[in-house]
């Protein structure tokens, strides 16, 4: 898979769909308006639809330091989702280009580190609709593929599986817990297990704006993988039309595992 040019032709139909989206402004059909999965780490229960392409784009900076090193990187993920029917979807998705900026203060050195991230292919499967006070439930699952840069290619196979659980509360505010687990490889290049929660407590302010809170372990693991990796993290979305919206989260991290600030800036289309 040559992950670079698939990058590049996502972006070119991420242009292309913010323009159709752009012009269904005064024309949008009956019907849900677009629900992303980016930018916090709870995920919606529900998939984009029979015959929706949905496209999701960002940027995500972070920095993590002490007092010998700094570390600095620079991410632009990418979410790609494909409507397999009223229940189902397709995801191919990956943190696309990786900047890493890391000065060691102690030795007074400075490196710089870029490459592509793998790609990961899934699905979201939604079972529950969520009536009578019960959770809207769906399923995740993906694979990191063995793809991208050399430095950054995984090894082997990764899975990983969540659930994605939301109520909807009175006077618009709802509630998202995704639970999970996934496979993953650490700096020594060993196989390791880990666990994943977070719970979102979102408002919707009116029609266009809405705004998340969030407490989230991206990962759940032990010392000797990496840790626990935990975070608070809040954010806003605006729908510009029923088919696109943009999004912006600060996120601050609670252990020395964690980076201790973040920022996501994107964009998600769909026709």
């Amino acid at each position: 898979m040559n992950f670079p040019s698939t990058l590049r032709r996502l972006r070119h139909q991420a242009a292309l769909l913010v323009l159709v989206g752009s012009a269904q402004l005064a024309y949008a059909d009956d019907g849900d308006a677009i629900n992303p999965d980016r930018p916090n780490v709870a995920n919606s229960s529900q998939v984009v639809g029979q015959g929706r392409v949905q496209l999701e784009i960002g940027a995500s900076w972070d920095r993590q330091r002490d007092d010998a090193l700094h570390v600095r990187t620079l991410t632009t993920p990418v979410l790609l989702r494909i409507g397999l029917g009223d229940t189902a979807e397709l995801r191919v998705e990956s943190d696309g280009r990786s900047i890493e900026h890391e000065v060691d203060r102690t030795a007074g050195m400075r490196r710089t580190n870029a490459g592509w991230e793998a790609t990961s292919i899934g699905f979201k499967w939604r079972f529950a609709d969520g009536e009578d006070g019960r959770p809207a439930l769906g399923l995740i699952g993906n694979v990191a593929l063995p793809t991208g840069s050399s430095a950054l290619r995984v090894r082997g196979l990764l899975p990983q599986l969540v659930l994605a659980a939301e109520w909807d509360l009175p006077k618009d505010w709802s509630l998202a817990v995704t639970p999970g687990a996934g496979a993953d490889v650490d700096e020594d290049g060993a196989r390791y297990n880990y666990g994943v929660l977070a719970a979102s407590l979102g408002k919707k302010f009116n029609e266009r704006v809405q705004g998340f809170f969030e407490v989230a372990a991206p990962q759940i693991a032990s010392a000797s993988h990496g840790g626990n990796r935990v975070q608070v993290d809040a954010g806003v979305s605006w729908l510009l039309n029923k088919n696109c919206q943009v999004d912006a989260m600060v996120v601050h991290g609670l252990n020395r595992n964690t980076p201790d600030l973040g920022l996501a800036f994107g964009l998600s289309v769909r026709r």
